[in-house]
């Protein structure tokens, strides 16, 4: 990539990393190990590729940028391409202590996606240290979850990592295991409380705490885990736009049954297909683990109702006044059902 990928604050320079900032590499890794106990750079021993990472990037087809405020390097991240599934790496992503905080590592991360998109990535991948909560937390707001096992490496600071993801490119709907669950917990609970701000319908009522919201989908994760329940999220080019459930836990005489819960959708992705698509990925998960009938509810009235009916939704019943709404009114409630 030529030229800056983009601006933290006007005094910071997105800029090409070069070999000759060899010293910013190794003193960037260096500070950002050395917050954690018993991680220690051993750069010839263990990664010497930072003497010259411009020039490793290069040959593996991808590329090292830096950021640079006053004319001290302040950050740094990479991307290369894995050489399968259309599937590049994002690497060697620090920012100093002092630059936490300020939106320079958005725009790190988000100029190096950008560029791996560009070369037709359909998939982003990462590794982070177990020991690094914070850019767990970082990338997991990134809409990246986990995924995949463990993995062990063979090094002196006896490293432990977590592989985490995301789709790149367009609309694209995965279910998630009970570690990915976890993980995209914050970002889930972000599109929940948007939801319920914008008055939807969905047992809370705004405003949603954020201890509230990440405490309802830690259940959710537990119900996953537990093999409860079915859930998939939506991302729309990178970003967690929407989510939906399928509720497993049936008695024992509706083996065949499952419910739909919880559609969905931030406010500033809809009228995009994402709730529709949603619906036809959990009928289509529904089908594949022998269910054959589904059911939901919804309020009478909102976007929802209009979405079930045209994907051929039978509505087979209606309570008047189930819940309260926003206003303080009462809404009616509707049932559907759908045969697969």
């Amino acid at each position: 990539m030529n030229g800056p990928i983009g601006k933290a604050r006007p005094a910071a320079e997105i800029r090409a990393g070069r070999d000759e900032d060899a010293a910013d590499y190794i003193r960037l890794i260096g500070d950002a190990w050395g917050e954690y106990p018993n991680c220690i750079l051993d750069v010839d021993g263990e990664v010497p590729e930072l003497r010259a990472l411009a020039s490793h990037f290069e040959a593996s087809g991808g590329a090292v940028w830096v950021a640079e405020r006053a004319g001290r390097v302040t950050g740094m991240v990479a991307t290369r391409p894995l050489g399968s599934d259309n599937a590049w790496e994002i690497c060697k992503m620090y920012v100093e202590q002092a630059e936490r905080g300020s939106g320079l590592a958005h725009v790190l991360l988000g100029g190096a996606e950008n560029y791996a998109q560009g070369q037709g990535a359909q998939r982003i991948v990462l590794w982070t240290d177990t020991r690094f909560d914070a850019a767990h937390r970082f990338y997991e707001k990134r809409g990246y979850v986990r995924a995949g096992s463990i993995r062990i490496l063979d090094d002196i600071s006896h490293s432990l990592e977590f592989r985490y993801a995301k789709p790149a490119h367009g609309l694209v709907i995965e279910a998630l295991d009970a570690a990915a669950a976890a993980s995209a917990e914050r970002n889930l609970a972000d599109i929940l409380a948007a939801c319920v701000a914008d008055g939807a319908s969905v047992a809370y009522q705004a405003p949603l705490s954020p201890e509230t919201a990440r405490g309802f989908w830690r259940k959710i994760s537990g119900d996953v885990a537990m093999g409860n329940r079915l859930l998939l999220v939506a991302w729309l080019d990178g970003r967690m736009a929407g989510t939906a459930q399928l509720n497993l836990a049936m008695a024992e005489n509706q083996p065949h049954r499952a419910v739909v819960e919880m559609l969905l959708v931030h406010p500033g992705y809809r009228r995009r297909g994402v709730g529709r698509a949603l619906m036809r990925r959990a009928e289509q998960a529904a089908r594949g683990i022998g269910r054959s009938l589904l059911t939901l509810d919804t309020r009478a009235g909102d976007a929802a109702e209009r979405l079930y009916r045209s994907l051929g939704w039978v509505e087979a019943g209606r309570i008047p006044a189930f819940a309260r709404n926003a206003d303080g009114t009462f809404g009616d409630q509707l049932f559907f059902y759908r045969s697969l």
